[in-house]
């Protein structure tokens, strides 16, 4: 009977111990890897998306993303919280460059313009490079022989996202035919651009490269 007892209160003491330690021991607290539990609502936080450099079609694409009269920088966008407030590109912060695939072009070869532009502020930006705002300009010295504007049917915008110190071109070239353009001769017959030096303006999102790119067409 007395041994009885004396196991009888051994064994509560060793209920009360037991309890003690699991209230005060948690192994897993702490750890990265805990697995959230189910039934707790999932957090209502802002989430963070990346933009994606878009290329515009019919001009110069810089791709980011921006064809050369629609320069899509085909800019991949660098991915930005939800509320960051993205400004505007200025023309001091955006440096813009008219490309073409040769210096020097024979009888029958096309030129293919393009256009690069980079971003060269320590922050992001917004810029359109749809269509819309970009231009092609050709001349021979004071002579402008054709401009991409002249006869373009249809136009598009197209907003992208330049990172900092980010650089786009053309997606796809913009191909000038060698004629003459006019708003009046879009679809008729125009004159051919004889051989000799020319220069290539272009503008985009409002900016005007600083300098000209000059080919020959032999």
């Amino acid at each position: 009977m007395y041994r009885r007892r004396r196991l009888a209160v051994l064994l509560v003491l060793l209920v009360i111990i037991a309890g003690v330690v699991l209230a005060i021991w948690h192994p897993w607290t702490g750890s990265a890897a805990t697995t959230p539990d189910p039934t707790t609502p999932a957090s209502q936080g802002p989430s963070t998306s990346a933009s994606t450099s878009p290329d515009a079609s019919g001009s110069a694409t810089p791709e980011a993303s921006a064809d050369p009269a629609a320069t899509t920088p085909a800019p991949t966008p660098s991915g930005i919280s939800t509320g960051s407030a993205i400004a505007a590109c200025s023309t001091s912060e955006i440096s813009v460059l008219a490309v073409t695939d040769k210096d020097s072009y024979g009888a029958g070869e096309l030129p293919k313009l393009s256009i690069t532009l980079s971003n060269t502020s320590d922050a992001p930006c917004l810029i359109n490079v749809g269509t819309a705002t970009q231009t092609f300009k050709i001349s021979s010295g004071s002579d402008v022989w054709w401009r991409s504007t002249d006869c373009q049917s249809e136009s598009s915008d197209q907003v992208v996202q330049l990172a900092a110190g980010q650089t786009v071109s053309s997606f796809e070239p913009l191909v000038w035919d060698r004629t003459r353009s006019s708003t009046t001769t879009c679809d008729a017959t125009r004159p051919a651009a004889a051989s000799g030096y020319y220069h290539l303006q272009v503008s985009i999102g409002g900016i005007e490269a600083a300098d000209t790119k000059m080919f020959q067409l032999r």
